[in-house]
C-alpha cells in the first residue's frame, strides 16, 4: 500500500548512494547477495534472541535491497537480477517469522506458522499475476522501474518490514503482531484474487 510513496521519498537518497557504488565497481547482483546474507544473519540473531542486533541487520539488509535496484538502473538491469531479487526477498521474508518461532517455540510457533501461510497467499497471488501480466504485455504504472508487474495490496514490502521492526522492538508481542499481520495478508490475497480476476477477463 505504501511502497510507491516510500520509494519516491527514498529514490533520491538511494540514487546518490548507488552512484558511489557504481564508481566503486560494485554491481547490483553483488548487492542482492550481500543483502540476502545480512538478512539471514538477522534471522539467526533473532533466533538467538538477540533482537536489537537482528533489527539492525534487518534494516541494513533492506537498505541493500533498495540499493541493488538503484545500481541496476544506473548500469544495465537484467532478467537474472530481477529473478534473484524477488527470490531472495521471499526467502528473507520467510526466514524472519521462522526465526521468532525458533526463539520461543511455545509462544510463537503457531502464529509464525499462520503468518508464513498468509505469505504464501500474498506471494502466489503476486507472482501469478506477474506471470500473466508479462504474457499480455501489461505494465505497472505505479512502479514502472520493477522487473515485472508489482501487484499492490494492504501488505507490501513497506508494511512487512514495519511489522518485522515492531516484532524486533517488542518481541514479547510477536504473537499478536503476527496474527494481525496475517489477517491483513489474507485481505490482501483476497483483494488481489478479485482484482486479478477482473483485470484478466
Amino acid at each position: 500500500m505504501l511502497d510507491s510513496a516510500i520509494q519516491q521519498v527514498l529514490k533520491p537518497v538511494l540514487s546518490r548512494m548507488a552512484r558511489g557504488l557504481v564508481r566503486a565497481g560494485i554491481g547490483a547482483d553483488a548487492l542482492t547477495f550481500i543483502g540476502f546474507a545480512i538478512g539471514m544473519a538477522a534471522a539467526v540473531s533473532i533466533a538467538l534472541q538477540q533482537f536489537t542486533a537482528g533489527l539492525v541487520l534487518l534494516l541494513l539488509s533492506r537498505l541493500m535491497d533498495g540499493l541493488d535496484g538503484a545500481v541496476a538502473r544506473l548500469t544495465q538491469p537484467t532478467d537474472r537480477g530481477g529473478f534473484l531479487d524477488i527470490t531472495l526477498d521471499f526467502l528473507f521474508y520467510a526466514a524472519i517469522p521462522l526465526a521468532f518461532a525458533v526463539a520461543d517455540p511455545a509462544q510463537n510457533a503457531l502464529p509464525a506458522a499462520v503468518l508464513l501461510a498468509s505469505f504464501i497467499g500474498t506471494a502466489s497471488s503476486f507472482l501469478a499475476f506477474a506471470i500473466v501480466a508479462a504474457q499480455r504485455g501489461i505494465t505497472s504504472t505505479a512502479l514502472p522501474d520493477k522487473s515485472f508487474y508489482f501487484l499492490g495490496g494492504l501488505t507490501e514490502a513497506t508494511e512487512t518490514i514495519a511489522a518485522f521492526v515492531a516484532m524486533c522492538l517488542w518481541p514479547q508481542w510477536f504473537a499478536p503482531i503476527a496474527w494481525g499481520f496475517a489477517a491483513l495478508c489474507a485481505i490482501t490475497t483476497a483483494l488481489r484474487i478479485g482484482w486479478g480476476c477482473q483485470r484478466l477477463k
